[in-house]
């Protein structure tokens, strides 16, 4: 059990965050142990091939990473700066860590020290620059495809809690996060097996990190300046499917491209990945979008530098009743 401090006054400190670094992560651990996380199971079998064509699951990265629920480095993660997520900004970070951080967090790791580990240990620097490197290839060869529409269940995850705050207040948006999570009296409690992190006083805030890779558990960062919660984002089910087909009777009466939108709005997005779904142009997409506007079917709002657009209680509605 973790215990991070969260008074009602602290919860003016709780803010969300994405990050590149810690899909990656995750994701390394997925791909050591797929079974758990079966869920991710057609991006593990489709990106494997290609990874250990170039090496990376034996390398640095592959080496730091252990199977849940063995300890995570917490350098390999540092508190993001912002809500949109920037992979460059967060290496620069990384490559940043101080090399007495390096080897603090490194001594923490059991067992002996395999060689790419080692090398790091010895010299954090020129570690530190290797691993930036192969983070890099790795997002390239096994997230960089996928990160639109992974981006788009992460942003939509935090409008929902964004809502659920403005709806339900601080207790029903930091209760309703995770089964393992619950704020009582004045902290926030993570049960995690295996875990011997000592609890954090109240005064340095708390980021929450939506994942698609972390699921289905929870990881928390409770050493450094600012506490970290890394929990499953909602809509991961449906990741790696296909978007539903639109009823024809919907088709019907709005038209196939029309209905088509609004069955691939199952969680807000982009007019981008609206296009790549539904095989609709951008231009013909953001038409669609307007008459359906219009119509009180789909609302949009911007989240960051995205406009995501998202059905209406009409538009599930019609899609039940046409169903």
């Amino acid at each position: 059990m973790v215990a991070i401090g969260l008074s009602a006054g602290g919860v003016a400190r709780v803010r969300f965050a994405l990050s590149c670094l810690w899909e990656v992560m995750a994701g390394v651990r997925v791909l050591r142990d797929p079974g758990r996380h079966a869920i991710h199971l057609p991006w593990a079998n489709r990106v494997r091939p290609r990874l250990a064509e170039a090496g990376l699951l034996d390398g640095l990265l592959g080496q730091l990473v252990p199977p849940a629920p063995g300890y995570l480095p917490d350098f390999l993660t540092p508190p993001p700066a912002g809500l949109t997520p920037d992979l460059d900004q967060e290496l620069a970070v990384l490559r940043a860590t101080p090399p007495e951080t390096v080897r603090a967090q490194l001594d923490l790791c059991p067992g002996p020290r395999p060689a790419a580990v080692a090398a790091l240990y010895a010299d954090p620097d020129a570690g530190l620059r290797r691993l930036a490197e192969e983070i890099d290839t790795y997002w390239r060869l096994a997230v960089a495809r996928d990160w639109p529409r992974i981006r788009a269940v992460l942003a939509a995850e935090v409008f929902h809690r964004a809502r659920r705050l403005a709806e339900d207040g601080a207790a029903g948006l930091l209760n309703d996060l995770h089964e393992r999570v619950r704020w009582e009296g004045d902290a926030l409690l993570i049960s995690q097996r295996h875990c011997d992190a000592p609890d954090v006083p109240e005064g340095s805030g708390l980021v929450l990190v939506p994942s698609v890779f972390v699921w289905p558990s929870v990881l928390s960062i409770a050493a450094g300046d600012v506490p970290q919660l890394a929990y499953p984002a909602r809509g991961v089910g449906g990741l790696w499917e296909c978007p539903a087909e639109a009823p024809d009777a919907l088709g019907a009466v709005l038209g196939r491209g029309r209905a088509r939108l609004l069955a691939a709005l199952d969680a807000p997005r982009s007019t981008t990945e609206l296009a790549r779904r539904t095989g609709l142009s951008p231009a013909g997409v953001s038409q669609h979008l307007t008459a359906l506007r219009a119509a009180g079917l789909v609302v949009t709002h911007r989240q960051g530098r995205s406009l995501l657009s998202s059905r209406t209680a009409v538009a599930e509605a019609l899609l039940g009743a046409a169903a």
